[in-house]
């Protein structure tokens, strides 16, 4: 199996989406999807941002590497009759090809598409399928930023073994001359990509011990740090420096709950008209 596949295969990453889903909707309304607009919804999920883009009269097709996550947006779908417009497929962003070039007006990819191998290859593939005049817009993960997510990923890296020779970390989309350079070597202009930080806040109806619990169970690269760290007798250690850290990232007043704001880029391509 493809790597990155089994990596999102593994668990259920819906049970760590549903913490995520009203972010999703001010994201779509912010960059301003509207009825009509073709949209693509890369590395999906099971459609926290696919969902309200069709709920905005968008028509939607989430792609995503994991077919477990397929399934369940599809289910989504069909449960918001929402079916007509909304579809979900499996799919590697590295490599779009059965889709037709200039196909959507919209291509977006929030914390999906960054975790595909050779970056290269989706940015040229995301140009690609977007229409002349149209625009992506990519959600990236800031490497060394001190919220969550990056700590989160940092951590679990520190206890999990080397990665393999020829590795591209999915960290890199979050840096601003990675992105300009990939972009670039897809054909558009350096004054056609803009950046800002942005803001997902994660919201869990339980206190930071229970939600560090959530992704040791359900989130791939949390349960192979943890996996890894078992094996090397470091497995409590983890779990404490998790907890500490969701502790001191928890901005919740009431001690049973959690909210925590994670920071990433957002890029916007505009695609040559």
């Amino acid at each position: 199996m493809n790597p990155n596949q089994a990596l999102w295969e593994k668990g259920d990453f819906t049970r760590i989406a549903a913490a995520m889903r009203e972010s999703g909707e001010a994201l779509v309304r912010d960059i301003g999807i509207r009825a009509g607009a073709r949209v693509l919804d890369l590395g999906c999920g099971d459609g926290t941002t696919a969902l309200p883009a069709a709920q905005a009269g968008a028509q939607v097709l989430g792609v995503d590497i994991a077919s477990n996550l397929v399934a369940a947006g599809n289910r989504r779908a069909a449960e918001a009759q929402l079916s007509e417009r909304l579809r979900f497929q499996q799919g590697d962003a590295s490599n779009l090809q059965p889709l037709e070039s200039g196909r959507f007006d919209w291509v977006v990819s929030i914390f999906g598409a960054m975790f595909a191998p050779r970056p290269h290859d989706v940015a040229r593939e995301m140009v690609r399928v977007t229409r002349p005049g149209g625009r992506i817009v990519m959600g990236n993960w800031i490497p060394n930023d001190p919220t969550l997510v990056a700590q989160l990923l940092r951590i679990s890296a520190s206890y999990s073994p080397p990665p393999p020779e020829g590795f591209v970390s999915p960290m890199t989309w979050g840096v601003e001359d990675q992105v300009l350079e990939r972009f670039g070597a897809a054909g558009v202009a350096r004054e056609a990509v803009a950046f800002q930080r942005d803001t997902y806040t994660f919201r869990y109806p339980g206190p930071p011990p229970a939600y560090v619990d959530l992704f040791r169970r359900y989130y791939g690269p949390t349960m192979n740090a943890f996996e890894a760290a078992a094996k090397a007798g470091r497995e409590e250690d983890l779990r404490r420096d998790l907890e500490a850290l969701f502790e001191s990232q928890n901005r919740s007043p009431d001690p049973g709950r959690t909210v925590i704001p994670a920071t990433f880029l957002r890029v916007t391509v505009q695609v040559d008209g």
